[in-house]
Order: C-alpha cells, then structure tokens, then sequence
C-alpha cells in the first residue's frame, strides 16, 4: 500500500468537519485535491470511507473504523517525533556514570547530580560503584558514558576533564599523639604503621599516596591493605594505625577519628570525568559535563 501520512490527515479533516468544503479550507487546500486524495486512499485501502450526496458526508462503518486508527497512528507518530527531540535534547534517555566510592563525598560530583534531576528528570541516570582501573573498559566499550574517577594513566580513546583537586590528609585516633596537632607534614608519620590500599584494589589512590610518601623519602610501614576507603577509616578508629586519604572523606564523621592537613603544597589528589574519545557525547552527557564544567575553575 502506498498510504502516506498526508492522507491520513486528510482523512481525518472530513471525517471530523463531515464537509469537504469546510474540511479543505481547514487543510488550506482546494476541495478537488482533498477529493482526489480521499478517493487514492479508499483504493489504496480497498474499502469504502465514506458515502457522500449533494447534501451530506458520512462514514462508513469501515471507516469509523479507519478513524479511529488513524488517530491512533497520527498520534504515535506525533508522539515518536517529540521523544526523539527530547532525546536529541536530552530530555529523556539514559545516562550511565561510574564513580569511585569517593564521589559522594564530593560536593560538586553531588551538587551536579542534584542539579541534573531537578532539570532533566526523565533522564534515567544509572549510577555503578566501581574504582578507577575498573572503569577503563567499560568507558571503552560503551557501557559507561561517563566515569568519575582518581588521577590515572589513561588508554589513548579516552578524553578527561580535571574536576577538582582536592587536599590529602593524615588520618589518626582521637588519642594518637599528633591528633592536637592543627597541621603536620609527611615526615611526622615515618614511623607510623599504616593501613593503606590494597595495590590490587584497582584504585588511583593507592599510587598517588605512595607516590607523596615517596616524593619526601619516606617508605611506609604497611601494617594493614583493604580495599575500601572507609574500611581503612574503620580500621584507623580502632587505634590500628594511620592513615592519608582525601579530605572529602571526611564527610563520614567518624567521632573517633581526626583529620590532620598535611602543610606540604603538593599533598593534593586529582579527580577527573572520563569519557570515550571515539564516540560522539550525546546531549545527556554534554549536560552533565555542563554542569560539572564550572566547578573545575574553582
């Protein structure tokens, strides 16, 4: 069948005026046209729309029928096009963002996806805890859009923006002896057992912590490995050892643990929003990175 959507409309005109005339001039066409067209419609469908005479239109049964499909069809169609400028607005859809455990805690990361909701709120955002060597392929392969994560090498595909850089500090018991202290350096904790990251946890902050140490010559005494930030705060409460994690841990409140700045100016972990370089960012993720883009200047 060759049926187009203009016939449907059409249609639709005189079936509801029931008057060719009237119908035409709200089509703004000429009533033989719309004749002609009702006419290639009825051929087309093998069936009688409508019955006319010199003094009146009606419909057929088939084409109460057709009426009722047709505003059914009309309507899905109208409905399609303006999911589909929603979508290229990014209205609607989904957005996929992986995040390392202390993207919560951040207040840009969380102040951003308040904003998204409040403005966007038919956008799906499906959030996945995962650190930031796990998040690499997934980035890759298109199932994350977006990944918020710690300072790291990254594969040549993908892009990154600097979210912020946010301080490093030492993590001690309430009743350590430098827990009085309003701010210490590196050095202070040579000798400290620490409770740190598991290398094989797959997050940045392993690295860029050791990396510190190291940068002011000190080799930590690692009494404990764990793979979660909070585990290490957890393990720091009990009085086990000590610790540096990025000051926006400090959000957890634990009462028997104190944050000590550290003064050295390089003591500072990066984190970045990374995306595939090989695929076009769609208007969800151009949103996101919109509103995450200002805090970046802070």
């Amino acid at each position: 069948m060759n049926i187009e959507l203009r016939h449907l409309r059409y249609f639709l005109a005189v079936a509801e005026e029931l008057h060719f005339g009237r119908a035409a001039q709200r089509l703004n066409i000429s009533q033989p046209p719309l004749s002609q067209q009702i006419m290639q419609l009825e051929q087309e469908i093998g069936a009688r729309l409508l019955t006319r005479t010199n003094r009146s239109v009606q419909l057929t049964p088939a084409g109460h029928q057709f009426l009722l499909d047709a505003r059914a069809i009309l309507l899905q169609v109208e409905q399609a096009a303006s999911r589909a400028a929603r979508l290229q607005r990014g209205e609607e859809g989904e957005l996929r963002i992986g995040f390392t455990s202390s993207a919560p805690f951040t207040g840009l990361v969380s102040d951003a996806l308040y904003q998204f909701r409040q403005r966007w709120p038919q956008v799906h955002i499906q959030m996945q805890e995962i650190n930031t060597r796990q998040q690499l392929a997934p980035l890759h392969d298109g199932q994350l859009d977006l990944g918020v994560m710690r300072n790291t090498v990254l594969p040549a595909d993908l892009r990154h923006q600097l979210l912020l850089r946010e301080p490093l500090r030492a993590v001690v018991h309430w009743a350590h002896p430098l827990a009085d202290a309003e701010t210490i350096s590196v050095s202070a904790l040579a000798n400290e057992p620490f409770i740190f990251f598991d290398p094989q946890g797959g997050t940045a902050l392993h690295g860029e912590i050791l990396g510190l140490l190291r940068r002011y010559h000190i080799q930590p005494y690692i009494m404990q490995e764990v793979g979660e930030a909070m585990t290490i705060l957890g393990l720091v409460a009990t009085g086990l050892g000590v610790s540096i994690l990025p000051a926006s841990f400090a959000r957890a409140r634990l009462a028997d643990v104190v944050w000590l700045p550290l003064r050295e100016e390089d003591a500072l972990s990066e984190v970045w929003l990374v995306w595939s370089g090989e695929r076009e960012p769609s208007m969800q993720m151009r949103n996101m990175m919109q509103l995450l883009q200002p805090a970046a200047a802070k």
